[in-house]
């Protein structure tokens, strides 16, 4: 979980940072940007979730036929990836993950407490 969070994170820095510069720079940290998901995060991330895919295919949940404190953790940053790209039709058991988490009535209930997420893009 940390290594994909990390991994997302890096990659959420990465496409904003062309914006961020001053518009001189902007056409170098485009590049920087473009060679860094290209080399390096593009790569890992779709390991990271065809492995996540894969692990899904064996069982409903990550530990096992029970939610567990390994699919809270997990839900986050899943959730996250979902609401950024969109999983429908790629990684139809990821997005099963995130609709069964989203369906949970403690999940509704925090969301009615803290209001809804946003994720950037």
């Amino acid at each position: 979980m940390a290594t994909l969070s990390q991994l997302l994170f890096m990659k959420l820095v990465f496409n904003r940072l062309p914006e961020r510069v001053p518009w001189a720079m902007r056409p170098v940290a485009k590049m920087i940007s473009n060679g860094a998901d290209k080399a390096l995060l593009g790569p890992q991330i779709t390991n990271h979730f065809a492995f996540l895919e894969s692990e899904l295919h064996k069982r409903e949940w990550f530990a096992g036929a029970e939610l567990t404190a390994a699919d809270v953790q997990m839900s986050f940053p899943i959730e996250a990836a979902d609401a950024r790209v969109g999983f429908a039709g790629r990684l139809p058991k990821l997005k099963g993950f995130v609709d069964r988490v989203q369906a949970r009535p403690a999940y509704k209930r925090a969301l009615e407490r803290g209001g809804a997420q946003t994720f950037l893009k």
